[in-house]
């Protein structure tokens, strides 16, 4: 920006006691001018682009200036992050992370049985999933608190999608199959978006979106347990709210009061445990340990009393070991193939949300930073390794990853250290659980959801924004009454299609002076603010494109009659120029050359000169290059700020009247 020899006018206002008359002062103002953006090839434009786009934390930054053994070090760390930290780990560390990996193990043993029997499949495949994947994620992953395992909302979507076409019941081993697949298409879908760094895709579930699905989820996966809670054998597959309450009424016969009144009494445990964790977090081990104990408790009280034969349901026999390899259960072909992947890309998308969350939850706590992209690649290849040694969709759980930083997790040897416990689970303590009742499960999953209900995030949406509410609303009610998928899909269109009207609708502001300032600000908003006579100013605040070049154009031909009717009415001065403030204006596209070059040509007619003031780099590079006439390079055309151009203009306004007069 260079300034000009040229000084010029600025305008002043002096209030009367009419507020609609006003008196100008002039005083010199030097005016500068607006000019081109330095000359970049269609190369260079590309590659900055590209960069934004798809680096714009820029990972390489790091390995400039670095010798080559430096380079291939950085490499490996970036690529392996326990590289990083694992040479400086020492034993002081490592007693903090063996308290918390045990204390996550106790929470993880039960959750995972838990979770597994969510998701239709049996038991024992939860726990294998607490073993391989912590591992693969200690080694790629970036977050020091993170402790990874099967999710609750993850492991309901794939039960309901899948239980869709297979019954688990009449089908279980073609159901474990596509579970496993449908694992492996999340691993693939969640590695890609790394690799890809396509990781901006997930952001299209808004924090609005993720409260109300959130909580919908909570509230089907417990009324999911009400068969467990209340003893039902025979239970809807469904998963809506109407579904599920019929089949509760109308299998009456089949509640059994024995399950009933020790599931009551292990969940009100297990919530009154919850809420002295939250209340005082240095008691995490209470909240942590409880479910293990309602476990250990009922387990023994059903073996005491043979409960089993008083109407309460236990896990019965599970398989002792390791995990069995499963690739050869992978399936790629036959008619469940679209249903694996859409399952796979459905629950892949949510629990990568969740993960990527919950790390950078803990990380803004203690100050250090998770690589997104890094984390979609750890827990797309934990998911795809954990697929084939017959482990279902894990992720970054809120609560198992909240008592791990409450125990004073401080590295990922956690997980290590809680793979490790329940390898030894596996091994040797299976028997154990062969008598552990249904119900207690029921109860250790209907408080671990409730937390996702957030009342006062919600509360605060509705305060905030009433569209974002909306968009909460919709994906609530979407999951409880249509099912888990749809509902997700709903939200998601009603956002996308708020971001669409953001677009093709942009807003446009008319601007009036402050008094005794240069200052323009939105007439509405600054009720100080004052027109200037002759002049309407107004304020483009969106980038400017095919789709919204037609709305501006009747936009702002609108606002001109609007100024025009107001003038008549009053007996004001004449419209004489349309100062357009495109300091918001982002970008431009061709369609929006073509609004300029228009918009001037319908101001011509009107007598009304049109002004642009400070367009950006692309902007301004694109009208000139499409301007052969030059109008858009006259100097009064063309200003840098609005007081520049109403003080250049007002000059030039006086100039032509001394010289009619």
């Amino acid at each position: 920006m260079e300034p000009n020899s040229s000084t010029n006018t600025t305008v002043h206002h002096h209030h009367r006691h009419d507020s609609e008359h006003c008196s100008l002062e002039i005083t010199t103002m030097e005016v500068h001018r607006v000019v081109p953006p330095p000359p970049k090839t269609t190369i260079q434009k590309l590659k900055t682009r590209l960069k934004e786009t798809f680096f714009p934390d820029d990972p390489l930054r790091q390995f400039k200036g670095q010798s080559l053994k430096k380079k291939w070090i950085l490499a490996a760390q970036y690529i392996f992050p326990i590289l990083e930290w694992g040479p400086n780990y020492n034993f002081k560390l490592f007693k903090s992370d063996i308290v918390s990996g045990l204390t996550i193990a106790s929470l993880a043993i039960p959750q995972g049985i838990s979770y597994a029997k969510l998701a239709s499949l049996p038991p024992i495949v939860g726990l294998y999933s607490s073993f391989v994947p912590p591992l693969v994620y200690a080694v790629l992953g970036s977050s020091r608190d993170l402790a990874v395992g099967p999710v609750s909302i993850a492991s309901l979507i794939l039960g309901s999608m899948l239980g869709q076409e297979v019954s688990p019941a009449k089908h279980p081993v073609l159901f474990l199959q596509l579970a496993f697949t449908a694992t492996f298409f999340a691993g693939v879908v969640q590695a890609s978006l790394g690799f890809l760094r396509l990781g901006f895709i997930i952001d299209f579930l808004s924090k609005a979106i993720l409260i109300g699905f959130m909580a919908g989820a909570a509230i089907i996966v417990s009324l999911q347990q009400l068969k467990s809670l209340l003893g039902i054998t025979h239970f809807t597959q469904q998963m809506g709210v109407v579904p599920v309450m019929s089949s509760v009424f109308h299998t009456t016969n089949e509640w059994s009061w024995q399950t009933i009144v020790m599931g009551f009494c292990f969940l009100v445990f297990l919530l009154v445990t919850r809420h002295v964790g939250i209340k005082r977090p240095k008691l995490f081990w209470v909240s942590a340990g409880a479910p293990l104990v309602s476990v250990i408790i009922s387990t023994l009280l059903v073996f005491a009393f043979k409960a089993q034969h008083h109407g309460i349901s236990i896990i019965g026999k599970l398989q002792e070991g390791l995990n069995p390899p499963s690739w050869n259960m992978l399936t790629f072909h036959g008619n469940h193939l679209g249903l694996v992947m859409k399952t796979g890309l459905v629950t892949g998308i949510i629990s990568l949300t969740e993960g990527i969350a919950v790390g950078r939850t803990f990380a803004a706590l203690k100050d250090y930073k998770v690589d997104g992209n890094k984390e979609m690649i750890a827990i797309g290849l934990m998911n795809m390794v954990g697929s084939s040694t017959s482990c279902y969709i894990t992720t970054g759980a809120f609560s198992r990853s909240a008592v791990n930083h409450n125990a004073g997790a401080k590295t990922a040897v956690s997980n290590v250290v809680m793979s490790v416990t329940v390898m030894v689970t596996l091994l040797f303590l299976m028997p154990l659980f062969q008598y552990t009742p249904n119900v207690v499960l029921g109860a250790i999953i209907v408080s671990a959801v409730v937390g996702l209900i957030d009342i006062p995030a919600a509360y605060q949406i509705w305060k905030i924004d009433k569209y974002d509410f909306l968009v909460m609303l919709c994906a609530f009610f979407g999951v409880i009454f249509i099912s888990v998928q749809d509902g997700l899909a709903i939200a998601v269109g009603i956002s996308i299609f708020k971001i669409l009207l953001q677009v093709t609708r942009p807003k446009t502001v008319m601007l009036g002076n402050i008094p005794g300032t240069d200052v323009y600000r939105n007439l509405h908003h600054y009720k100080e603010a004052m027109r200037v006579p002759g002049f309407l100013i107004l304020s483009i605040e969106a980038p400017i494109n095919f789709a919204n070049t037609t709305y501006l154009n009747e936009r702002i031909l609108r606002w001109i009659d609007e100024y025009e009717a107001e003038e008549d009415l009053k007996k004001q001065s004449s419209l004489r120029f349309v100062i357009l403030d495109m300091s918001a204006v982002s970008a431009i596209d061709t369609s929006g050359v073509s609004f300029f070059k228009d918009l001037r040509k319908i101001m011509e007619k009107k007598g009304v000169q049109l002004v642009l003031v400070n367009p950006l780099a692309e902007v301004i590079e694109k009208l000139q290059r499409s301007d052969e006439a030059g109008n858009f390079r006259r100097p009064d055309s063309l200003f840098l700020t609005v007081g520049e151009a109403v003080a250049s203009l007002s000059s030039t306004m006086k100039g032509q009247s001394s010289t009619h007069v």
